[in-house]
């Protein structure tokens, strides 16, 4: 009897098992076939065979979103490289390392919140080109201020937390224009298009970026003092950051020619007060269990997992590749992600899906610790592409939950609560990393440690929660009606 009523509270909340008989299996995303069509048009009926994902690109609007957004995203995955190798450089400290994590969370949890009321409140391509537009500036700063030799520490920091702020009100906005481009029915595809998008460019900056600092000088000779960075690798740091400030421009130039009306739906903005609207926004998050126990799940795992920051110094003081290395190491988990994007966009996820994500998050932690303890490159290479993998599989199942569970009139403030847990996790994690890595008198052994110990922490998260939460053990996607 109780496992009936826990099925019909889930049906009642459009989230439950699905079929009391024979289970089925189903792409996380054929539930949307069924929700009406956000722009007011009738979604399309189900089909026994979906189109191929790209089938989404004809609609216009969405194709110059995707591609403004492959080259935007390029750039800044190269500023990610650029401005953690330019800290070590200064600093060749694991600390300073991981504080760049912190410094760009920090206005991510402060104004993220905000965020999402503005991106629920505004014509969410308009919200897109004013943070668009400040990323490009603070970008701009960055290449001059280092092209000058003024880019102290501090400044590094200031910029990148200026850069956190943006993306607080820039990332709700872009998650929320997603839906108004494209009809319910080829929502799932736009979905794993856009996740195709952040993993290539993942792969293709990092690798790009890394290329042109070994270009521009070899690895940091040991015989240099900390902060005695070569004049040639500083330029090439501050070509890479204008080279993202550039990129920034092909979203505001998308944004502007598109033509689809933005604006949120007549009748779902109201003119209650921010706050009551914060706290709409937050009531309906924390009083949806199965959407608090996936956002917790991820935060506390990438907290623990979230050790990239510390890939410098595996790549100069262990595996001794230099910047191109390290480049691609930063490349390999977003290798592993394209992959299981592009499998998971055209091949049904097994129905039960709950514990499809929790062993999603033990491989997580298993290849984190195998890229912690590898002795060789090529291992670290596979192991961080391992985690990428993994980490995608979960992603899929919690963003379309998440979309499938929030009404349109709350997607904003749903997804800025969502970056919290999902931005706040891994870079509060790299600030973990690096503290711990600290602790030690070798950066070479602390670096090792703080991988390794926050890989086995992921994994007593993991089972911690299949043992307490049947929620998630047991979440199955509804099915179409």
């Amino acid at each position: 009897m109780g496992r009936r009523r826990d099925r019909a509270r889930g049906h009642a909340r459009g989230a439950g098992p699905g079929h009391l008989g024979r289970p089925q299996r189903s792409h996380p995303g054929d539930a949307l076939r069924r929700i009406p069509d956000v722009r007011g048009q009738p979604a399309a009926a189900p089909t026994e065979r979906r189109p191929p994902p790209y089938h989404v690109l004809r609609h216009r609007d969405f194709r110059l979103l995707w591609g403004s957004l492959l080259v935007s995203m390029t750039g800044s995955q190269m500023q990610v490289v650029a401005l953690n190798w330019h800290v070590y450089l200064l600093t060749h400290s694991p600390l300073a390392l991981g504080l760049v994590g912190l410094t760009r969370v920090l206005p991510i949890i402060v104004f993220s919140l905000w965020g999402g009321i503005v991106a629920d409140r505004f014509d969410r391509r308009r919200v897109m080109l004013v943070s668009q537009s400040a990323m490009t500036l603070f970008s701009a700063i960055l290449a001059l201020l280092t092209l000058r030799g003024h880019a102290s520490l501090a400044a590094l920091y200031a910029l990148n937390a200026l850069a956190g702020a943006a993306a607080a009100f820039d990332a709700p906005a872009r998650q929320s224009l997603v839906p108004k481009l494209v009809p319910a029915a080829d929502l799932p595809s736009a979905l794993a298009l856009n996740l195709v998008v952040l993993h290539a460019s993942m792969i293709g900056g990092p690798g790009l970026a890394g290329l042109l600092l070994a270009g521009g000088s070899a690895a940091v000779p040991r015989a240099h003092a900390a902060g005695a960075a070569t004049a040639g690798s500083l330029h090439i740091i501050a070509l890479i950051y204008a080279v993202n400030a550039a990129s920034f421009l092909a979203v505001i130039v998308a944004l502007l020619l598109m033509r689809t009306h933005t604006a949120p739906e007549p009748g779902t903005v109201t003119d209650e007060h921010p706050i009551e609207s914060l706290k709409a926004g937050l009531r309906f998050v924390f009083t949806t269990p199965i959407m608090v126990w996936t956002m917790g799940l991820d935060f506390v795992a990438t907290f623990f997992s979230g050790s990239l920051s510390l890939l410098p110094i595996f790549a100069d003081q262990i595996l001794h590749v230099g910047p191109a290395g390290y480049g691609w190491l930063v490349a390999a988990p977003a290798l592993g992600a394209l992959v299981g994007s592009i499998y998971t966009s055209v091949v049904h996820l097994p129905r039960r899906q709950g514990r499809v994500l929790l062993w999603a998050i033990v491989a997580y932690g298993a290849f984190t610790i195998a890229y912690g303890l590898a002795p060789r490159y090529g291992i670290v290479f596979a192991a961080l592409a391992g985690t990428g993998l993994s980490d995608l599989v979960s992603t899929v199942i919690r963003q379309t939950l998440r979309q499938l569970l929030t009404p349109d009139a709350l997607r904003g403030r749903m997804t800025s609560v969502n970056m919290i847990f999902f931005m706040g996790g891994p870079q509060l994690g790299e600030t973990e990393a690096g503290l711990v890595a600290s602790l030690f008198s070798s950066a070479a052994v602390g670096a090792r440690v703080s991988v390794v110990s926050g890989g086995l922490l992921t994994l007593l998260t993991a089972a911690l929660v299949a043992a307490r939460s049947r929620r998630v053990r047991d979440y199955e996607p509804p099915v179409s009606a």
